[in-house]
């Protein structure tokens, strides 16, 4: 059944920092909304892509060789494959459209690293 939801309300609402959860599903993908501040890990997935929509606040992504700064209503995928780290000096909102399959730190493990059934609990 589908219903109507705010992305920024969501992720506003979230107590966790880099703990995403899943807000719907669209297919072969999930999309996911976080609360964001400091930063991720060093990381990257080898078969998806992932696509970051800022719903508030700015987050940098870095890449070897590269970043990025973006700011709310901006978005941005990031290649599968690309080694990348998101950053946010201050609070942050952020969409996530991903893969069912992407693993949210991807080839790493960290303290920050949530599993799928912690990303699918509850907002």
């Amino acid at each position: 059944m589908s219903q109507v939801v705010s992305p920024q309300d969501l992720a506003a609402s979230l107590t966790e920092l880099w703990s995403p959860r899943v807000i719907a599903e669209l297919d072969d993908a999930y999309v996911k909304v976080a609360k964001v501040k400091g930063t991720l890990a060093w990381h990257s997935h080898q078969d998806e892509d992932e696509l970051f929509l800022i719903l508030k606040g700015q987050l940098r992504i870095e890449m070897e060789g590269e970043s990025v700064l973006l700011n709310q209503g901006e978005l941005f995928v990031v290649p599968k494959g690309v080694r990348h780290n998101p950053i946010a000096e201050h609070e942050c909102l952020v969409m996530l459209v991903e893969r069912k399959s992407t693993l949210h730190t991807g080839d790493v493990v960290t303290d920050k690293t949530r599993t799928r059934t912690e990303q699918l609990r509850p907002v």
